[in-house]
């Protein structure tokens, strides 16, 4: 009799532990689900005013998913290209004749003939009673003459230049004696602020700032540097910018599009140790990138259906003897400049080129680096 009851209690146990694990198994996807939703709202409800479609592709990417993320971009840019021939919409051609003046210095138009207005450079900030910003607009190359790509020169003489941390790209901002938002002192002297470049895991460079290491600089490639005084440099690390005393933060990312005044070769192929698994390189796509003169004026440029090679020559094409790429995607585009009234009161930003994000996006706190330009 005590064999049969123990024989029972051995069978109830089985059946106990079958019973068990069965709910173990239903309940682990329930729970990784309720795990990833967590996780995906918290991205979602992020303070600053990074659009959704942006907020679910950075969760991707911070997740292991960035390959996944990248394929679909290049599958909507295969499919999605921009339109070949055509006109300037009446917008584009309003701000032409806006930003025409008569006289002006000007900056060849890489699509013949120029427009009239076409590469005029117009004063939009001045320090001292001196043009400090200056604006133009080129149609990017001869096929796509419908769109323009906007142009602004910084006169590093009149200027200086403050890199911010986002608070998820790099973060540590406290520790690095940063601000993730433009309030109080910030405000002081603004004149321009612009967007940095990719994610660090993808720009395949590294980041430094304040002293602090975020991640390591990498020899040869494309770096933003900004110095003690203030001025901004453009250069490949270990050649043209260095480690020294005097530099507060070096951001990288890619490999350099122009260096010695000569754009780089085969700027189309996307070479995976120039270029990472990103947006492929021919794609036309709003795209962003910084350079610097033989003066050390800085030089921004931004636009939609851009490639590498045609963002390299609107660089060199407004005077830039080394350039990098910056950020691509209209969402992460940016570049405004701050006009302020005769008594120095600040009047609301404005656009460079018609970007999704808005205009005072860097008041509010933002995920991402930016820089921020003052007068000197």
């Amino acid at each position: 009799m005590k064999w049969i009851q123990g024989r029972f209690s051995a069978v109830l146990q089985r059946i106990q532990k079958a019973s068990n694990l069965k709910r173990a198994l239903i309940g682990a996807p329930s729970l990784f689900i309720v795990v990833v939703l967590w996780s995906i709202s918290t991205s979602l409800l992020a303070p600053g005013t990074d659009p959704l479609s942006a907020r679910l592709a950075e969760w991707g990417r911070n997740h292991y998913l960035g390959y996944v993320v990248t394929s679909l971009e290049n599958l909507q840019y295969t499919f999605n290209k921009p339109k070949v021939g055509g006109t300037l919409d009446p917008n584009a051609s309003k701000l032409l004749a806006t930003n025409a003046i008569q006289n002006a210095k000007r900056i060849p138009s890489v699509v013949s003939p120029a427009l009239p207005g076409e590469g005029d450079l117009k004063s939009v900030f001045k320090v001292n009673g001196k043009p400090a910003i200056q604006v133009a607009f080129l149609r990017p190359d001869p096929e796509h003459p419908s769109y323009l790509a906007g142009i602004a020169i910084m006169q590093s003489s009149l200027l200086r230049f403050v890199q911010h941390a986002g608070f998820s790209e790099p973060g540590q901002v406290k520790k690095l004696k940063s601000t993730d938002i433009l309030a109080g002192s910030d405000l002081i002297g603004l004149a321009a602020t612009f967007n940095s470049a990719f994610k660090l895991k993808d720009s395949l460079g590294g980041y430094y700032q304040n002293g602090i290491m975020v991640k390591p600089l990498v020899s040869d490639k494309a770096t933003l540097a900004i110095y003690a005084d203030g001025h901004l440099d453009i250069g490949s690390w270990g050649k043209e910018i260095n480690m020294d005393s005097t530099l507060i933060s070096a951001r990288q990312n890619l490999s350099m599009l122009i260096d010695n005044g000569v754009i780089t070769a085969n700027l189309n192929q996307s070479v995976l140790k120039n270029w990472g698994f990103t947006v492929k390189n021919a794609h036309l796509v709003w795209r962003s990138g910084i350079g610097v003169d033989a003066n050390g004026n800085v030089i921004y440029v931004a636009g939609n259906s851009l490639s590498v090679q045609s963002l390299a020559n609107l660089l060199k094409t407004a005077g830039a003897v080394r350039a990098m790429e910056l950020d691509i995607n209209q969402q992460w585009i940016s570049y405004m400049w701050y006009p302020t009234t005769i008594t120095g009161a600040m009047k609301p930003p404005v656009k460079l080129v018609a970007f999704t994000r808005p205009a005072n996006r860097y008041f509010s706190q933002s995920s991402r680096d930016f820089f921020a330009v003052y007068s000197r």
